[in-house]
């Protein structure tokens, strides 16, 4: 299983399509707060439609708390327009933590300097970013496509 962290979301349709993905792939999703919406926000429902029953999803208050869930820090992996490593260039595991920042502004430097892989996703230079549920499917499916192969 795959651990999907969208660290303060703030677009409740973003989170849904993510939450309907992360069941479709049977990955575990972790919420950090604070977000920009409330969970049982009508759109984020709508965007994970019938299927965010079946979702598993833990919510944190914060990144500190979310830490101390993770075993093994050298199999997080954290998403960013500005790192140099490609997502294709990574070798992924089952039970890496794939971790995104909110949609405005990314990941902040104080999550960034807490670990060490930074990975970008390969795009046009006429782009600053993916839409976060494009980049988590992105993501999401080279590793699930890694894994299968092993």
């Amino acid at each position: 299983m795959l651990n999907v962290v969208l660290v303060e979301p703030e677009i409740p349709n973003n989170t849904g399509n993510i939450g309907r993905l992360c069941v479709g792939t049977e990955s575990r999703l972790h919420l950090i707060h604070p977000f920009g919406f409330v969970i049982n926000d009508a759109n984020l429902k709508r965007s994970g439609l019938d299927y965010w029953v079946h979702l598993d999803v833990a919510e944190y208050q914060n990144v500190e708390e979310w830490m101390k869930e993770i075993k093994d820090k050298s199999r997080v992996f954290l998403m960013s327009s500005h790192a140099t490593n490609s997502i294709y260039e990574n070798e992924f595991q089952d039970g890496d933590w794939l971790v995104f920042g909110k949609e405005s502004c990314g990941l902040g430097q104080e999550v960034l300097s807490l670990f060490d892989n930074h990975l970008t996703i390969p795009m046009s230079k006429l782009i600053r970013s993916f839409n976060i549920a494009n980049s988590v499917a992105f993501v999401v499916g080279e590793a699930k496509r890694q894994i299968a192969l092993k």
